[in-house]
């Protein structure tokens, strides 16, 4: 009897994780990890928590400081555009300012300050390994309740070798909840101590089930980018 109510719990974990990942609260660009020269261009795809399903892209570098980006989601979610433009670089730095709009049910604009490192390996013959770290802005005008919400945190990256890469981060709506109370999965906006401060920003949306713009689900980003052909299409 208490194996059996262990599975239906591990189940039922099995079952919410699941759905968070299928309902693509918000989406986030794979922007490129190398200093782009004019007319290189790039391709692959992104694994997301936020999309269960990948969704492709393809950068073009309209010059030696700035390049462009386009994504298609499966079926719609995950499309976006966004742009990229070299602020800094000094040797193995640099510095991108990056603008991106997305669509999904929470459908979102970021404003993202990446600082990029790139060391060199230790063994011939072998990449050096990129990694990053960023400061995000997250606007989401219309919500899928409707509703406004403005956030804001970190991200970390690496690329590991010549194909794969991955980026982690988190951006906080301060108005839905504390952030002292993130990780406290009682923490409940209508209740007795938080309804008049947060009863307006409710966590899940009534009509659909789905994480609210206000969620702190919505604010979590996982990538795994995987590039299938990298070439530069200028002419010498």
């Amino acid at each position: 009897m208490k194996r059996l109510i262990i599975n239906r719990h591990i189940k039922q974990s099995f079952s919410i994780i699941l759905l968070f990942l299928i309902v693509g609260c918000a989406t986030h660009p794979t922007v490129s990890t190398t200093r782009m020269e004019k007319g290189m261009s790039s391709y692959g795809y992104t694994l997301s928590a936020e999309n269960i399903l990948p969704y492709a892209w393809f950068r073009y570098a309209t010059s030696n400081i700035s390049n462009i980006g386009f994504r298609i989601g499966l079926p719609v979610y995950g499309t976006g555009i966004d742009y990229s433009r070299l602020l800094y670089s000094k040797e193995n730095k640099w510095d991108v300012l990056n603008i991106a709009w997305s669509f999904n049910p929470n459908h979102n604009i970021d404003l993202t300050y990446y600082k990029f490192s790139k060391k060199k390996s230790l063994r011939k013959n072998r990449p050096g390994t990129t990694s990053w770290w960023g400061l995000r802005g997250m606007y989401i005008p219309t919500g899928i309740m409707g509703k406004t919400s403005v956030r804001i945190g970190f991200l970390l990256g690496g690329w590991m070798g010549k194909k794969f890469g991955y980026e982690i981060g988190y951006y906080h709506d301060f108005s839905s909840m504390p952030i002292t109370s993130l990780f406290d999965m009682s923490w409940d906006a209508n209740s007795e101590k938080n309804k008049d401060r947060y009863g307006d920003t409710p966590h899940k949306d009534p009509a659909s089930g789905m994480p609210s713009e206000f969620s702190r689900l919505t604010g979590i980003s996982f990538q795994l980018f995987f590039i299938l052909n990298q070439k530069s299409t200028s002419k010498k």
